[in-house]
């Protein structure tokens, strides 16, 4: 019986922050999971110093699912993105704990692959509508299948989605949150055209997404969507705040464009309405912020019994050990859709070197035993934390709005 005997977390920023949590056990074996929540990492990184790992200490660590509702259950604070992501840095760390004594990929003790490879999608932006076709034209030349679409919009000094780096996009981008503003009108009238040049100019054998990112009200949704449907596009994510889950409804009657959701979730309680109505075509949520692969499993299961299928969220705030535990979620559920791939700098992968792969427009997590992932140390030291918030949108009278 494996017995867990120490546990550390490591704070790092190779270009951004990130949170792990190392485990090691009895037999000499280690395993690592991802704790990031971009712009609170220290949080989490407290909440796994302070109340998580004293906990850990002389469990056996193969037994993953009853230490995971210890720390669910037991901790009467229940749920919230603090809490699941330190919750899912455990998951992950044990699961690959269990893989590497196993001699097996984590993908196999989920039950074998169910496809050769996983589809992602790659990040096309930019300040217009022609250099964010230009982007896009470079992602299907490199092999990709599918490919988010985000443009300027004429009239505002910044939008959501367009980078200073075509390749890199940090959101994160300042000690204290950036101010923004925002226009639902403009952004609205330019979308449609964005869908329209993407189209003309790359056909109709790639998939192109879109994401609104919360900025909508629900009937402002419903005519966007509307507005798309000529251009097909493989879905539109995060179309209005999703707090309120019987809002979606009226999105659903005014549109047939498919509706991707739950990046921000972190239980299977923030998506079960939006589930069991099938309100939307895609769940979003991450292992990061929902629990580990055991809880994010459930969520799949669940989802599976409605048609819904599983798009998961895989922006760069989530580190390789993130994107490696979700290829070996990705390859393993029957009711997978796509996953979010952007790609991570030289710098972060020097820090967690992986055996995941790109080829063919697909992420494979590779054969290695456990996640595949690891994490340098001495790398890591490297790169001392440096605080970064998200930015903030305002609209143009000084009204707070979502982000």
């Amino acid at each position: 019986m494996p017995k867990i005997t120490s546990a550390k977390t490591i704070v790092t920023c190779p270009g951004r922050n990130f949170v792990t949590l190392k485990i090691e056990t009895s037999d000499g074996v280690t395993g690592v999971g991802d704790a990031t929540l971009n712009g609170r990492e220290l949080a989490v990184a407290s909440y796994l110093d302070d109340h998580v790992i004293p906990c850990l200490i002389g469990r056996d660590a193969h037994q993953i699912e009853d230490i995971w509702q210890y720390l669910h259950r037991g901790a009467y604070w229940r749920r919230g993105p603090v809490t699941m992501s330190a919750i899912a840095a455990v998951d992950m760390a044990l699961w690959d704990i269990k893989g590497k004594i196993a001699g097996l990929p984590v993908y196999q003790l989920l039950g074998g692959a169910c496809r050769t490879g996983v589809m992602v999608y790659g990040h096309a932006n930019g300040q217009t509508i022609e250099e964010t076709v230009e982007r896009a034209r470079e992602y299907v030349q490199a092999g990709y299948r599918a490919v988010r679409l985000q443009s300027g919009v004429p009239g505002l000094k910044a939008a959501y989605g367009v980078s200073k780096d075509k390749f890199f996009y940090e959101p994160a981008d300042a000690d204290l949150p950036t101010e923004t503003v925002w226009s639902s009108e403009a952004y609205m009238r330019v979308a449609p055209e964005l869908f329209a040049a993407a189209r003309q100019a790359l056909g109709w054998d790639v998939h192109l997404l879109h994401d609104v990112h919360h900025r909508l009200t629900p009937i402002e949704a419903g005519r966007l969507g509307r507005d798309l449907e000529p251009y097909r596009p493989f879905w539109m994510e995060d179309p209005t705040p999703a707090e309120n889950q019987a809002r979606f409804r009226l999105i659903r009657q005014h549109t047939t464009t498919p509706i991707a959701v739950g990046e921000v979730f972190n239980s299977i309680w923030d998506c079960k309405q939006l589930i069991e109505e099938q309100l939307i075509d895609y769940i979003r949520a991450t292992v990061v912020h929902a629990g580990g692969l055991t809880h994010l499993r459930r969520i799949a299961s669940f989802a599976d019994l409605y048609g819904v299928r599983t798009g998961c969220h895989g922006a760069t705030d989530l580190s390789p050990v993130t994107m490696a535990a979700a290829l070996h979620f990705d390859i393993s559920v029957p009711n997978f859709g796509v996953q979010e791939y952007m790609r991570h700098t030289p710098e972060t992968d020097a820090v967690f070197p992986h055996a995941y792969r790109f080829q063919d427009g697909m992420l494979h997590p590779g054969e290695a035993p456990g996640l595949g992932v690891d994490i340098d140390e001495a790398e890591a030291a490297r790169h001392p934390y440096r605080r970064a918030y998200l930015p903030v949108a305002r609209l143009a009278d000084g009204t707070m709005h979502d982000w």
